[in-house]
């Protein structure tokens, strides 16, 4: 999957918004029914090789398969090259997971979002979300080795975040394209639509919402002209002043769907 795949209307990442209500379910904080229909977002989503299946099936057909698991056998990975941290190690499900960006981890199974574009014979284009599932043996490391609690993940954030700052305004290339202004606005009046479901504290949901927004707001930028850049030397160095932001913003999107539940 594209990294700026959903960026413009700032959704957060799939697999985020699977582990997050797939764990809640699996702690008995939010019913089976509901679970499905939070992960799709009002898109069509599909599922491909799930064990019991023999074709493609839909999300809510698939989703039993995690129903023996519990919350803390689910978990968010979201690698990038010279970072696989969560991944259980060289093979099929680790090189596709490198290459989508997120993935789920789960007890003995691995899924990663694909999403796929299709134009009807009108000329319309829409979008499908095909889930994949990978086999993973049942010992592979924790998803969760290594990764920061979300009070780390929180302060990390911000140190990141003030650095990335200033080292852009001392380059002058902040002046990013104008439709990025109202996603960062968005930054400082995070609304319900980046939420997690009932079961996560405070600190893990304050931390969710402002980095999925955030996340998106890197990626978006990845994907554009420099800006305020007057040259290759200088976007170069912009690059180079957002890749720390962009690692601790992964790292916090993990740490806070990653989250003990309470009741």
């Amino acid at each position: 999957m594209s990294p700026a795949t959903g960026a413009a209307t700032l959704t957060a990442r799939r697999s985020s918004r699977f582990v997050a209500w797939v764990r809640a379910w699996r702690a008995g904080l939010v019913p089976y029914d509901e679970i499905a229909d939070e992960i799709e977002r009002g898109e069509e989503h599909l599922v491909a090789d799930a064990p019991g299946t023999w074709t493609d099936v839909p999300l809510r057909a698939a989703l039993p398969v995690f129903a023996k698991l519990s919350p803390d056998e689910i978990r968010l990975v979201l690698p990038a090259p010279g970072d696989p941290r969560g991944l259980p190690g060289p093979g099929p499900f680790s090189s596709a997971a490198l290459l989508a960006g997120e993935a789920v981890v789960a007890r003995g199974l691995g899924v990663i979002p694909e999403v796929r574009t299709h134009t009807s014979g009108s000329g319309v284009t829409f979008e499908t979300v095909l889930w994949r599932v990978y086999p993973l043996a049942e010992d592979a490391p924790a998803a969760s080795l290594g990764s920061p609690g979300a009070a780390e993940a929180e302060a990390d954030l911000a140190v990141s975040l003030a650095e990335a700052t200033a080292a852009l305004t001392r380059l002058d290339v902040a002046q990013w394209r104008p439709e990025l202004a109202g996603a960062l606005a968005a930054l400082r009046r995070p609304d319900s639509a980046v939420d997690l479901p009932p079961g996560f504290d405070p600190r893990s949901r304050r931390l969710f919402a402002r980095a999925s927004v955030l996340d998106q707001v890197l990626a978006l930028a990845e994907n554009v002209a420099p800006g305020g850049s007057v040259n290759a030397h200088e976007a170069q160095r912009r690059d180079e002043a957002l890749r720390p932001l962009t690692a601790a913003c992964r790292r916090a999107v993990v740490a806070a769907c990653n989250a003990p539940l309470s009741a």
